[in-house]
């Protein structure tokens, strides 16, 4: 399975009531470079934050501090340190990060990657039929065949898109209304990306648990109001990085 050159990390990562703890305890700095080597690794491996060399042999503590230059009982107090926190879970030996595809979308960047692999098949197609247009004038591919086709595959990836903010939203009220208001939007993954983080932050506010949810608004008037630019008050949590 292909290697992820991107892990997704909040900006305040650093306040996490368990970030805070770790920095308490002697050789800190270590251990949270021992952390980020980890969510590294997790991604070169890409096999759902579960950490085994070549999807068959467990990673052990000594491999661990081989591969991180970091002495061995350091390594070993990282992992149990992680694990009393939940960050990591330990099962028959065997390391993984829990929730580590939630986190990371890694679905959505499959999408996106074979999304890139279609287009510039048509696009190469394309221009296959521009040269063979010279010779022969019923070219298999023309323009309007790559438009309609890339169209339906950017609806697609759109409609993914929807299906998850609809799933997170928490008032699944007036659905054809909020496909609207998300057709219209057209969100490119920064965009989603920072959608669904607000949505989970409004879902954890005052206003929202208030009365059992009374004053949600619908998805479609959240939507065009752009209620993700909207602050919301709320305690912090580890929910955003998969240390919970």
């Amino acid at each position: 399975m292909a290697e992820v050159k991107w892990i997704k990390i909040v900006t305040d990562i650093f306040d996490d009531e368990k970030i805070l703890l770790i920095e308490s305890m002697p050789d800190a700095d270590v251990i949270i470079v021992i952390w980020f080597k980890l969510l590294c690794l997790a991604g070169k491996n890409n096999n759902s934050g579960v950490f085994a060399l070549n999807d068959k042999i467990p990673y052990t503590d000594e491999m661990l501090s081989t591969i991180f230059r970091r002495k061995i009982n350091t390594v070993r107090l990282a992992l149990s340190t992680f694990e009393q926190f939940g960050m990591i879970e330990i099962i028959n030996g065997v390391i993984t990060i829990p929730k580590w595809g939630k986190h990371q979308n890694l679905d959505q960047l499959e999408a996106k990657k074979e999304y890139m692999r279609g287009y510039m098949q048509k696009y190469r197609q394309l221009q296959a039929g521009k040269t063979n247009t010279k010779t022969n004038s019923n070219a298999n591919v023309s323009q309007a065949d790559i438009d309609i086709d890339i169209d339906k595959d950017n609806k697609d990836i759109y409609a993914q898109k929807f299906n998850e903010f609809w799933q997170a939203y928490p008032k699944k009220r007036s659905k054809g209304q909020a496909e609207k208001a998300f057709s219209k939007l057209k969100p490119n993954e920064q965009l989603h990306n920072v959608i669904i983080k607000s949505l989970e932050q409004a879902k954890t506010s005052a206003d929202w648990k208030k009365e059992k949810g009374k004053y949600i608004p619908y998805p479609a008037t959240w939507l065009n109001a752009k209620g993700w630019e909207d602050e919301y008050d709320q305690p912090k949590n580890s929910e955003d990085w998969g240390i919970d």
